[in-house]
């Protein structure tokens, strides 16, 4: 973040995010298209994708109490223009890292966050540990993992139709992925940020047989950054449901197809 007291021009001076490929590798960064269901199974479906958000609402509970969200102007709204500017220059481990020292950083930083922290990675105890420790400020992190392990528990694996240990029953593929629509900044000064990310999220098992299908369901979160020697970190976040748009009349995949979908189509690394 460039030491910066007014909206250096990444809110409401024609700047937008572009969404940059990464080729068909299979990761946790892309999203699929929702499959309409029925009403029983849909709501059976967004109540898990409830309580997976939940999780991570209570991992991140008083997360840094000392922290304060730092107050500025909202921005303007951001038009359909690229930026041009590169938004990463490397990864850790599976979460794109090397974010500006700016408020265009910040959105990208929040938004691939929120990727990683939506992602398959979360379910399992070693991979769930280095997305934490990639996204998060280092003062923070020893009680986050803890929170985390108490809020990915057997009865959350089982709500999901998942083996104890995070992985998926045999013959079904786990889908979890997030696909952030858009960012804002609403608090920035020195080196702290307050970043808005809407997003939807994708939850469930696909394969034949299975008793939790894929569906969707929209979220924005907030996220609190500081900036470490390591670029912009977390210190807390928090979320909320919508705003959520109407449903298409797209037909529905079946659950082969979706189980495909998630092998055949890589993600990408978002930038503001």
């Amino acid at each position: 973040m460039s030491p910066g007291d007014e909206h250096d021009g990444y809110g409401g001076s024609g700047q937008t995010r572009t969404r940059l490929p990464e080729g068909n590798t299979g990761d946790v960064h892309g999203g699929t298209r929702r499959p309409a269901r029925g009403s029983r199974s849909l709501l059976t479906a967004v109540g898990v994708v409830v309580l997976l958000v939940a999780a991570i609402a209570f991992a991140n509970r008083g997360g840094d109490p000392a922290d304060t969200s730092p107050s500025s102007d909202a921005p303007g709204r951001a038009a359909t223009a690229p930026t041009g500017t590169r938004p990463v220059t490397g990864t850790d481990g599976t979460v794109p890292t090397g974010y500006a020292h700016d408020e265009q950083g910040a959105q990208s930083a929040a938004a691939n966050y929120a990727v990683a922290l939506g992602s398959t990675d979360m379910f399992q105890k070693g991979p769930r540990e280095a997305v934490v420790r990639a996204v998060y400020a280092p003062e923070v992190v020893d009680g986050l993992l803890k929170r985390y392990d108490d809020s990915y528990s057997p009865a959350l694996m089982a709500s999901a139709g998942l083996e104890p240990d995070g992985t998926a029953p045999a013959g079904l593929t786990f889908v979890a992925r997030t696909v952030p629509i858009g960012t804002q900044v609403t608090a920035y000064s020195g080196d702290k940020a307050t970043v808005e990310v809407w997003y939807v999220n994708l939850t469930g098992l696909a394969g034949k047989g299975s008793t939790k299908p894929v569906t969707s369901a929209w979220f924005t979160s907030t996220q609190r950054l500081s900036w470490t020697t390591n670029g912009w970190r977390i210190t807390s976040t928090d979320e909320h449901e919508g705003p959520t748009p109407v449903n298409g009349d797209s037909r529905a995949s079946v659950a082969e197809e979706i189980a495909a979908a998630v092998e055949q189509y890589g993600g990408f690394t978002y930038a503001r």
